[in-house]
């Protein structure tokens, strides 16, 4: 198959048009014979840079903290306690390492010990769109095991992997046979266990959106699922009101009564917490009259400040034995944008005095400052860095590198020696569902600038570059090639569909050249320079609320990113 950016049939057809005594046949042998072998020389970067614009806001006293503890896109948190330490995961959808798990002993201050997926042989990526695959990951830990159990939707459903250590190694996956997602594990003081989840209502929905919530238990030795399954919730708080999308469960045992908590209200701003108690496990589970323990929904989002989509909460006791909840939340620029996607978010628990717990009252707004447990003291970087440079000078990329989906080869290294990150260039695309030559980071403010310094190709069929991704539909890429006339920066859209080219500069004989993509909310502008500091406008003022969910859709937060593609 010929491909019609590959570097080495472009030389070929090159030479040909010079040289006219070749014949037809030993062009057309010679053509196949790239074709099946070609792979074009590593791309290198020199660096990506990243730093927001503004402050994150006035000194914190002594004490405290912001929120959101996980800015950028952490959804759906989880929580578990060992000895001194919590972990915390989060979902990734089809991004690859998968599932983040953070260690702190505070609850504020995070470090990534690894990734739960971690080998591309664990879960099955391929061809699954961005906001697909991983799904709300719940942690447990029992007897000196550590226990994840997830939804990988559209590729497999649900499973269990476990670790003695949290840093990995992880399982391969036992899977799960049980309809449903958003399970979680709860261990019972009796020495059994049980998965709560969501599932479908018992025989025909009623209205959409209708869903329930089931309990059922769970063999420890076997990895396996037995006995009935029990239903603890139909539809929601009352079923009269139409309650819709019950989800995200979690089950606790707290003085001889078991609660169970659930997200209700769909993950958008209409998002809420609401819990039940019952005194058994297996029900029957009764809300309280003080449902919903936290929600924004009915605050008005165009405020400086808001958050809005709070909930999939989940509680536990801090280290001060109080009780806190994290949860998902979403900050919004004109009460409606954020790049940002869901975001973690922490905040004490409330319990009445007839043991009902309470993380927000109604009415009031989520606070981004907020008195910590007792002895805190939170770094400056706490939740999110402001600013930071990867020159690739270590032998291994951290871990707030993420990719698209798994990879089937091997398509970067490091050099060290001389900070570079080399990306071989792939016919697999931002716009499709492969595992395309880009590797990111999460975008955590509204307002920031990123740049990178890297070679120009030497070759013609390839073009590398940033990228500011959201999904497969909507990005940017500002990226150098080497064509027939010489360089070229080019700046591509992709709004809704497949990317279009917005604008293209000719640049001088130079090795090396410098992007940059400034994003002022609403707003986004791309430079670049073949000399240090001296910057040129490619293109000023494009929309940037494509990178966001509510234009995009979907689950995910955007990216910032390095990509080397062969050219279509």
């Amino acid at each position: 198959m010929l491909f019609r950016g590959d570097w080495r049939i472009w030389k070929l057809l090159n030479f040909s048009m010079h040289t006219p005594s070749l014949r037809t046949p030993v062009i057309i042998s010679m053509l196949i014979a790239a074709s099946l072998s070609a792979e074009p020389p590593p791309l290198a970067f020199h660096s990506l840079s990243y730093e927001a614009a503004g402050t994150a806001g006035p000194p914190l006293e002594a004490g405290d903290y912001r929120n959101p503890i996980r800015a950028g896109f952490y959804p759906d948190p989880s929580i578990c306690k060992v000895g001194s330490d919590y972990f915390l995961i989060n979902s990734t959808f089809a991004y690859f390492p998968g599932i983040p798990i953070f260690q702190s002993r505070d609850l504020v201050n995070w470090h990534q010990l690894g990734n739960v997926i971690s080998r591309p042989t664990q879960l099955p990526y391929s061809g699954l769109g961005v906001s697909r695959g991983i799904f709300a990951p719940a942690i447990a830990h029992h007897d000196g095991i550590f226990y994840v159990v997830c939804t990988m939707i559209d590729a497999g459903g649900n499973f269990v992997v476990t670790a003695k250590d949290p840093a990995g190694p992880w399982s391969n996956p036992t899977w799960l046979h049980f309809e449903g997602i958003d399970p979680s594990l709860f261990f019972d003081d009796d020495g059994r266990a049980w998965v709560v989840n969501n599932g479908a209502p018992v025989g025909k929905p009623l209205y959409d959106g209708h869903r329930a919530i089931w309990v059922q238990e769970f063999d420890i030795a076997s990895q396996k699922m037995k006995g009935p399954r029990t239903l603890l919730v139909n539809g929601g708080v009352d079923l009269a009101k139409k309650p819709i999308w019950i989800e995200g469960p979690h089950l606790y045992k707290r003085d001889g009564w078991y609660y169970l908590s659930c997200a209700e209200g769909g993950t958008s701003t209409q998002h809420s917490q609401v819990v039940f108690r019952s005194h058994q496990v297996e029900g029957p589970f009764v809300p309280w009259s003080g449902n919903p323990i936290l929600t924004q929904r009915d605050l008005a989002p165009n405020v400086a400040d808001a958050v809005t989509s709070t909930g999939h909460a989940d509680l536990f006791q801090g280290p001060d034995k109080n009780w806190w909840a994290i949860f998902l939340g979403v900050r919004p620029y004109d009460g409606r944008y954020s790049p940002m996607g869901r975001e973690t978010f922490l905040l004490p628990v409330k319990w009445t005095d007839d043991g009902w717990p309470g993380i927000l009252p109604s009415g009031q707004r989520v606070p981004l400052v907020v008195r910590g447990p007792e002895g805190l003291i939170a770094k400056p970087d706490a939740g999110a860095i402001s600013q930071w440079t990867a020159n690739f000078h270590e032998p291994k990329l951290d871990f707030s590198w993420i990719m698209l989906r798994s990879p089937a080869k091997q398509w970067w290294q490091i050099d060290a020696a001389n900070g570079k990150l080399l990306l071989t260039a792939q016919t697999a695309t931002l716009n499709g569902r492969e595992n395309p030559s880009f590797i990111a980071r999460r975008i955590q403010h509204a307002a920031f600038t990123a740049s990178t310094q890297l070679e120009v190709p030497k070759d013609p069929g390839v073009s590398a570059g940033l990228v500011l991704f959201q999904n497969e539909t909507h990005h940017y890429f500002v990226a150098v090639r080497r064509g027939p006339a010489g360089i070229q920066v080019i700046l591509e859209q992709a709004n809704g569909g497949k990317p279009v080219e917005l604008g293209h500069a000719t640049l001088p004989a130079t090795a090396a050249v410098e992007l940059r993509a400034t994003v002022d909310h609403a707003k986004c502008s791309f430079a670049y320079s073949t000399e240090a500091g001296q910057w040129q406008s490619l293109r000023e003022n494009e929309d940037a609320t494509l990178l966001t969910t509510e234009i995009a859709g979907g689950f995910v937060g955007a990216t910032v990113g390095l990509y080397a593609r062969v050219d279509p």
